[in-house]
């Protein structure tokens, strides 16, 4: 019988559907095929065709990777049919339900599993049930968490100690137990399903996923050493749990063209307006606008924003969501701005415009992939977190780092606050603020003589020799003597 040392390995890669899960795990689908290894994403049929172009190119580049496509059971969960991704489930009940369509997909995974027998399975930390479903085919599954060291080691001991604080509010700082620096945070500013009672669909959800976590193989984890080092240490040493650290995984993408098509499908217009307009631009005199996927301002939020920029006197490109109307925004605005201010609706190159010389900072929700090309970039942040592990990422790039302004975004948001609530819980006066300091204060230059650092350790680490390099090195070895 052939050994698994004399065989192609053949790993599959289950994305959680949503942009910021599904990108990343690309990348590194891509970097393992790079070593040689056979990778198959799973998907389903809407979130195919973002992926099918960055498929096709990294096949004209020899690497052997392909796409398994398979129905999404929105219809089943009670979704209308083609709600594929978390983004378009955009009220609380449709997202409940996607969460539900989540399980559904178990069986469907499985039969996939059986027919093709691959070697080992890498699932998104949302598929507690993927551990179970490798263990019956005598396969590793490794877990893909979609954030940084940092973020997983607070969110833990947020998730242990929270039902023994003694906090008189939701906005009494408290330092988080257990961690190599003193941080504080607020209730506030932790997700909001763990002030409930535990038994929400998200928090049994979110407790399936830590067990999962502790049967699995280990963790794969979307980030370089350098940038976060003494919780790579805490989360191997103290809290216990295998990992490598891989990146940043997004500059396996190294040709414009790959940049260009990474999340879009490949809106060559919105790539050419983009640069055309960056390219009539001074050196770092342009703020760069991105809130993500998943974040939803009310009118009155976006018309802070619109105003800030106007008041703070800085070149701008904004990427807001397409909408049939824009009544938030404020009366010949674009007319004003024409020259100064670039509004992108829908989708924006991030790479390419992050990369820019133009470039001067980055506005952000603080997602994990945004920060991670942010400091690809050497940009410094405007840190403006919403949801998810966001908040402890803002305190990775602010207090850990250096290299970033807040807001002041103090309180977590569900996907319908702002809009249900319709109000500005971030002032344009604060935004202005931020916006100005970032550009032209006292510290501006120091922040960026730190991004520009990180910058050159980030590019250094995937390189060979680098320490991503290396771990990937380490894994892939790992792997390949598994079981023989």
């Amino acid at each position: 019988m052939e050994s698994k040392t004399d065989q192609q390995l053949h790993i599959f890669f289950l994305p959680y559907m949503a942009p910021g899960h599904t990108l990343p795990l690309m990348d590194i689908a891509k970097l393992f095929a790079s070593r040689g290894l056979k990778a198959t994403l799973v998907t389903t049929t809407v979130n195919a065709k973002v992926l099918s172009k960055a498929i096709q190119t990294s096949k004209n580049l020899g690497f052997e990777i392909e796409l398994l496509v398979f129905k999404f059971p929105s219809v089943e969960a009670g979704l209308p049919d083609g709600i594929e991704t978390s983004n378009s489930a955009t009220t609380q009940e449709m997202k409940e339900k996607f969460l539900k369509a989540m399980s559904l997909i178990e069986p469907k995974v499985e039969q996939m599993l059986d027919q093709h027998r691959p070697h080992f399975l890498v699932a998104d930390s949302m598929f507690h049930w993927a551990t179970d479903i490798a263990a019956k085919f005598g396969i590793p599954r490794l877990i893909f968490n979609g954030t940084g060291f940092f973020s997983m080691c607070a969110s833990m001991s947020v998730m242990e100690y929270q039902p023994q604080l003694k906090v008189s509010s939701d906005s009494e700082p408290f330092v988080i137990p257990n961690l190599p620096d003193e941080i504080k945070t607020t209730r506030n500013e932790v997700p909001s399903f763990l002030k409930t009672d535990g038994k929400t669909e998200f928090m049994k959800l979110v407790k399936a996923s830590r067990e999962a976590e502790n049967k699995s193989y280990g963790v794969i984890v979307n980030s370089f050493y350098e940038l976060e080092s003494n919780y790579a240490d805490h989360y191997s040493n103290v809290i216990g749990r295998k990992a490598w650290h891989i990146g940043p995984v997004s500059l396996c993408n190294k040709a414009e063209k790959e940049k260009a098509e990474r999340g879009s499908g490949g809106s060559v217009d919105a790539v050419h307006e983009c640069l055309n307009w960056l390219n009539s631009k001074t050196p770092k005199s342009v703020v760069y606008i991105c809130f993500g996927s998943l974040t939803n301002f009310s009118d009155c939020q976006l018309l802070e924003i619109a105003l800030a920029l106007e008041a703070s006197h800085q070149q701008f490109i904004w990427v807001v969501k397409k909408r049939d109307k824009e009544p938030w925004l404020p009366e010949d605005f674009e007319k004003r701005m024409e020259g100064k201010g670039l509004i992108v609706r829908g989708w924006a190159p991030q790479l390419l415009i992050l990369e820019h010389e133009a470039v001067g900072a980055f506005l952000t929700h603080c997602g994990w992939n945004s920060i991670l090309e942010g400091v690809c970039a050497g940009v410094p942040l405007i840190t403006w977190p919403v949801s998810g592990e966001q908040f402890y990422n803002e305190k990775l790039v602010n207090q850990l780092l250096g290299i970033g302004v807040a807001v002041g975004a103090e309180k977590w948001a569900t996907v319908e606050d702002d809009n249900v609530k319709g109000e500005a819980s971030v002032k344009r006066e604060a935004i202005e603020k931020a916006v100005t300091e970032i550009m032209m204060g006292a510290e501006a230059e120091r922040m960026r003589s730190k991004s520009k650092v990180l910058r050159e350790m980030a590019k250094k680490a995937v390189v060979e020799g680098g320490s991503s390099f290396s771990d990937l090195t380490a894994l892939v070895e790992e792997l390949s003597s598994f079981g023989s």
